[in-house]
């Protein structure tokens, strides 16, 4: 159960934290959240671990963070904010590949005891993140169009632009997830796993996807309310 527990705890975690630094430092605390997430979701994504019966990448729920940040953005800073996070994440995606890369390139001195580590951990890193990098842009560039796509069809059908939340906020992530994930299990683990793996991986991460959407509409409501009242605050 520990391996439950502390997936349990890093979501609550997770989720809180892009909560307290929307209210602490608006739309910049998540634009950094972004970045933080998108970098230690690739270094979490090597990792494999067995959990509620399942077999899964230790990265789904930064990964899923990154679709809370978008969303929670565009409903309350708009579309330009959204997409803004979107490129904040590739762009520390492709600092975090080129520097961690170059580590690899010195020649250690002989009193040295982490370059063995460093090579055992980064040397898969490449793969890894040019796959995360290329599909991170592709499903998250499309989660903010869909988020918004539903939101005109929403706000037309009822008249208010503020209902269906929990509709563009699931409609949106859910597909978008969907793309993500198999993409994702193809580029960076085809060839690596065999096929009984790969389909595991996928489930199980798609799944875990799902419950972290439904999880996270709480948390895009609760962040229009922080947007709210720091409206009303600055009046």
């Amino acid at each position: 159960m520990i391996n439950e527990l502390l997936l349990i705890a890093s979501l609550i975690f997770t989720f809180s934290m892009v909560l307290i630094s929307y209210k602490f430092f608006g739309k910049s605390g998540l634009y950094c959240m972004s970045a933080i997430a998108t970098i230690l979701a690739n270094i979490e994504a090597l990792i494999l671990i067995n959990a509620f019966g399942m077999e899964q990448t230790l990265g789904n729920i930064l990964f899923a963070s990154t679709f809370l940040i978008t969303d929670i953005l565009s409903e309350c800073e708009g579309k330009k904010a959204a997409n803004r996070a979107v490129w904040i994440g590739m762009f520390t995606s492709l600092f975090f590949l080129l520097l961690s890369q170059s580590w690899l390139l010195y020649i250690p001195s002989s009193t040295d005891m982490a370059m063995p580590a460093i090579k055992s951990v980064f040397s898969n890193t490449p793969r890894m993140m040019i796959a995360s990098f290329a599909v991170y842009a592709v499903s998250q560039m499309f989660d903010v169009w869909l988020y918004h796509k539903w939101w005109a069809f929403t706000e037309k059908k009822s008249g208010n632009r503020r209902s269906f939340l929990w509709l563009r906020n699931n409609g949106s992530t859910l597909i978008s997830q969907l793309i993500n994930t198999a993409l994702f299990t193809l580029f960076a683990f085809y060839g690596t796993y065999d096929m009984k793996t790969l389909v595991s991986i996928f489930a199980s991460s798609y799944v875990i996807y799902i419950v972290t959407s439904v999880l996270d509409t709480p948390c895009v409501y609760l962040a229009r309310r922080i947007n709210d009242k720091s409206k009303k605050d600055g009046q």
